[in-house]
């Protein structure tokens, strides 16, 4: 039992986990990457697009001097807007609180990367596409550059995925934990033993 509830965490975590996060980082082909904050200013960039780069995903990285993100849901670290031909395709606030393992900038700097997703642009007409990126109210992140990553024709994530991942995740952590609470080793049976030596020469006592 052990081992299939391991399975099922296992399962869980790559349908939950490592399904979205290779699908939002690897699929499809990456357009570059812009800085749009530097030394305190933010700008913004314009990209021009062709209607192949098709979906767009949209990321934005984050290079602060801290350990992780820790915001209230009320607040934002940054907005992110995108308009072509006089019309925004795109606004997204980011927080970057699920970013739980950050990219090292340096060896010899505290700095990290954080990256965020601000959504999918599923269709492009092409053109150039102005994308600007502003400041939240959230407080107290030492914020050192941001970078605004474009991604074309990435696979949409299945909406259905991370639910049934995390449900498949804690039941099997549940079962796990249950199984080696309650599944140790099972009281012998006194017959299997051999039994105990008699007295006597021949190993008889008569």
């Amino acid at each position: 039992m052990r081992f299939l509830f391991l399975l099922i965490l296992l399962a869980g975590t790559g349908i939950g986990v490592v399904y979205p996060w290779a699908m939002t980082n690897f699929s499809g082909r990456e357009i570059g990457t812009w800085r749009v904050y530097e030394q305190g200013r933010f700008k913004p960039v314009t990209v021009p697009l062709t209607g192949r780069d098709a979906p767009v995903r949209v990321l934005v990285d984050l290079t602060a001097r801290a350990e992780r993100i820790v915001v209230s849901q009320q607040r934002t670290v940054l907005t992110l807007t995108a308009a072509t031909g006089g019309r925004t395709v795109l606004a997204s606030t980011l927080q970057f609180t699920h970013s739980e393992n950050p990219r090292q900038f340096s060896p010899q700097l505290p700095d990290k990367i954080f990256r965020d997703e601000a959504g999918l642009i599923p269709t492009v007409s092409p053109g150039p596409y102005f994308f600007t990126v502003g400041p939240g109210d959230a407080e107290g992140i030492e914020m050192r550059a941001v970078d605004l990553v474009l991604r074309s024709g990435v696979g949409e994530i299945d909406s259905r995925a991370r639910p049934v991942g995390f449900s498949l995740m804690a039941a099997g952590l549940i079962g796990l934990l249950l199984a080696l609470r309650f599944g140790g080793r099972r009281p012998q049976n006194p017959n299997s033993q051999p039994p105990p030596p008699r007295w006597g020469r021949g190993g008889s006592s008569n």
